[in-house]
């Protein structure tokens, strides 16, 4: 989450059991650094660095990551309107996996056509294999499910038909405060991505649901936050 997955907060947080973690989501080039600083002070947590500064801080995120926990495997999630310095990140050495955010609906985000608006791009395709083809670690896209004016499956497909190797998900339902179960069935049954499912897990009830769904993993923070889920299940 913007301004609290930090090496320190995941250090605390791996002893649960968790055996991938994700740093940021960072900016990484001009516009996207920008609007950070435009979200950080309205006052909102957000993490925020200059351009020079950032891909170092990210890779010592990742080292002290590694240091501690040498079989954990680190993951970044970024922002970026052209694919360049996302290739330039995924170089970081501790680095497993790199992280396209397709997903963030902060206003001064979307307002630079990154974040979830990327999933209008008629370039989107393009954009990702570009990633996919260069990296140096593998590729995740998070995507939020329902955005108006998208239809998620046929996206996920074409985040398949990329070259990406993961697909995180909010599985966001608009309608209810609770995961589209329906959707994430529909992802798995019809894509061969990995599918990393995400949103309204604060339960065991809720994880063994979204495993019946078909997801090759799941991913939590705002439970972890607030210490509302026991990671013994």
């Amino acid at each position: 989450m913007a301004g609290i997955t930090d090496s320190q907060f995941l250090i605390r947080v791996i002893p649960c059991g968790f055996d991938v973690v994700t740093l940021g989501g960072y900016s990484l080039d001009e516009k996207t650094v920008e609007a950070s600083l435009k979200i950080l002070k309205r006052g909102r947590k957000e993490f925020h660095y200059e351009l020079d500064e950032i891909i170092p801080h990210i890779e010592n995120e990742a080292k002290a990551i590694k240091k501690a926990y040498p079989d954990v495997r680190v993951s970044a999630n970024v922002r970026s309107v052209s694919p360049e310095p996302i290739i330039e990140a995924s170089k970081i050495k501790e680095l497993d996996i790199i992280e396209i955010n397709c997903h963030c609906r902060q206003e001064e985000i979307t307002a630079i056509g990154c974040g979830q608006e990327m999933l209008k791009r008629p370039d989107l395709f393009d954009y990702i294999s570009q990633i996919t083809e260069n990296a140096e670690s593998e590729v995740s896209v998070k995507i939020r499910a329902n955005v108006e004016g998208i239809d998620t499956l046929k996206t996920v497909k074409l985040i398949e038909r990329a070259g990406a190797d993961y697909l995180h998900i909010d599985a966001m339902d608009p309608t209810c405060m609770d995961a589209d179960w329906d959707c994430l069935k529909s992802i798995c049954a019809n894509t061969g991505i990995k599918v990393i499912g995400n949103n309204s897990i604060n339960s065991e009830e809720k994880v063994r649901k979204m495993y019946e769904c078909g997801v090759f993993g799941f991913s939590i923070a705002r439970a972890v936050i607030s210490g509302t889920l026991d990671f013994n299940i």
